[in-house]
């Protein structure tokens, strides 16, 4: 027995193989316990602690050995329950009595496959050296100051299309005096004036449903208030009822994916909705995980989950194989574009999104030839709000900016640059520089772009970061509330809060996106293409990208 002892004593973890180590301080510590409880993945308890001390006391002060009985905070070494440093025990502490720090030295990926599982994060990358999208510079600018073009005082039209953009000689209309009717033919290709940055997919059950009810009401605002027509897409899942039947549809981008989730009460609730979605979205690829597909983890399938997706409570949603309606890209592709758009009526723009990588091309190509696409969506290795494995993060993927330039100078080799949009994502806004990167992006041929991460960073105060911190988004144990279907932790988080932190993220950035176009001329069209304006630090890239080269 006491072999055995020692052996699993032996196997224990020491704090110093943990990424983070809590700090805690006796003295300022009042025990009120408010850290134990706030804990999102209980990394600390209260625990019970002997102490032997040495005092001189009494008439004869003699040094003698006292044992003492103290309480306090212990931090678990299991790597379960292992602390994220999030920082919430200090953010409730009294008297900043306990903190986590980083511990450079810690050896845990060495120790995270427990049950021959390898590890999953929640959105984030352990990539710390710039983006490419971020040594970007804007360097084709107006010699003089131009007060025309000020971008405090100019009048500008920060917008883009989504949808089949046709050259006038292929409109199928026809001018009889004063009004303009179609020619013989039934289909017209819809389309949408939108704001340039789109929200990204977050699915409810991704999100908590404060986080969702705070999306919903700023996307809303700034439609209808501020005037930037901003869309955001309801990421795979469905959504919620009341919105599906609402006035407000027309700022959602629905997305059908491999498992068809939740798309049995859209299609129920097509004949009472007051208005047409702002596209249909074929989710065929995630730039995080190309390839792989995505799991709603158990412990988020709730009630409301469960009932919008059509499925039981608390089992893990994986993304199911293949369906028959996708036996090939090219077939699917065909298929699903012709399929939703009749089943609107060919008034809503269908387009695919797929993972950026070496074979976008070929997808690319047989949109092209397609009349009932209305775009792509290319989704580049850096960004991912999901669960996904770190072996698909860090070692799998194609980098946006490259996979973007090669489908835009492709489309102007077939002269469709300016038919087909294009949409890129993928880390656009990844260290806060959402309005330059959008910006970098459109100049190599995008039409908008996607941002899904730094919406929970900005809206929400997301905890995680570059370094592993927090990174639990899939455990449904998110400690601002914004992951998770737990009533506890949710309650955290103020959906009015998430609504104004949204809208002043995107009224920053339509002023950001005007004081970078204003000293290139361009006021009332983006952009789109005109690479000979950018510059960039290295060679290579600068070859690769086709831009200028600058040091």
């Amino acid at each position: 027995m006491e072999s055995a002892g020692r052996l699993d004593h032996n196997h224990r973890l020491s704090l110093n193989d943990l990424p983070f180590v809590i700090h805690w301080d006796s003295d300022r510590c009042t025990r009120c316990g408010r850290c134990t409880s706030v804990c999102p993945v209980h990394a600390i308890e209260p625990g019970v602690f002997e102490k032997r001390v040495v005092e001189s006391a009494g008439p004869v002060p003699l040094p003698t050995t006292v044992r003492k009985v103290t309480s306090g905070v212990r931090q678990v070494t299991d790597v379960k329950r292992r602390c994220i440093g999030c920082s919430t025990c200090r953010l409730v502490c009294p008297n900043d009595a306990i903190r986590p720090e980083h511990n450079p030295a810690n050896k845990y990926a060495w120790h995270v496959t427990n049950g021959g599982e390898p590890f999953k994060r929640g959105g984030r990358r352990n990539d710390l050296n710039p983006s490419t999208l971020d040594r970007i510079k804007f360097s084709r600018i107006s010699m003089l100051t131009d007060p025309a073009l000020d971008a405090g005082r100019h009048e500008f039209r920060v917008r883009t299309y989504l949808g089949r953009n046709l050259p006038p000689e292929q409109l199928p209309l026809k001018i009889e005096g004063n009004d303009l009717l179609l020619d013989g033919t039934p289909y017209m290709p819809p389309i949408r004036e939108i704001f340039p940055i789109r929200i990204g997919g977050m699915s409810v059950g991704a999100l908590s449903p404060h986080m969702w009810e705070g999306l919903a009401m700023g996307v809303a605002y700034l439609n209808e208030v501020e005037n930037i027509p901003v869309v955001m897409c309801t990421g795979e899942g469905g959504m919620p009822p009341r919105l599906l039947k609402s006035p407000f549809l027309k700022y959602y981008i629905l997305q059908i994916a491999s498992g068809y989730f939740g798309w049995d009460e859209i299609v129920h609730a097509i004949p009472e909705m007051q208005c047409d979605p702002a596209a249909i979205e074929i989710k065929y690829g995630q730039g995080a995980k190309p390839g792989d597909g995505g799991l709603l983890m158990a412990s988020k399938v709730l009630k409301l989950i469960a009932r919008i997706r059509g499925v039981p409570e608390f089992v893990d949603l994986a993304s199911p194989p293949t369906h028959q309606t996708k036996y090939s890209i090219e077939e699917a592709v065909a298929k699903m574009v012709t399929a939703m758009s009749m089943a609107f009526g060919f008034r809503v723009p269908v387009y695919p999104k797929i993972s950026a990588t070496k074979t976008a091309l070929a997808v690319l190509n047989n949109l092209a030839r397609n009349p009932f696409a209305a775009a792509l969506t290319i989704d580049g290795e850096d960004g991912g709000t999901g669960a996904a494995y770190n072996v698909s993060l860090d070692k799998m993927g194609h980098p946006i900016a490259s996979n973007l330039r090669e489908c835009y100078l492709t489309l102007v080799k077939l002269g469709k640059q300016n038919e087909l949009p294009l949409f890129a994502a993928g880390g656009v806004g990844k260290n806060g520089n959402l309005a330059a990167n959008a910006a970098a992006l459109i100049m190599l041929g995008a039409s908008g772009v996607d941002c899904a991460k730094y919406v929970m960073q900005v809206a929400a105060g997301c905890l995680g970061d570059e370094r592993n911190r927090c990174n639990i988004c899939n455990t449904g144990k998110c400690p601002r509330g914004i992951t998770t279907q737990d009533p506890k932790l949710y309650r955290r988080l103020d959906p009015d809060t998430v609504a104004q932190n949204l809208v002043d993220a995107f009224v920053s950035a339509d002023k950001e996106l005007k004081k970078i176009f204003a000293p290139l001329g361009r006021s009332t069209e983006l952009p789109i293409g005109m690479s000979d304006g950018l510059s960039i630090d290295d060679k290579d890239a600068a070859e690769r990208l086709q831009i200028s080269y600058a040091c």
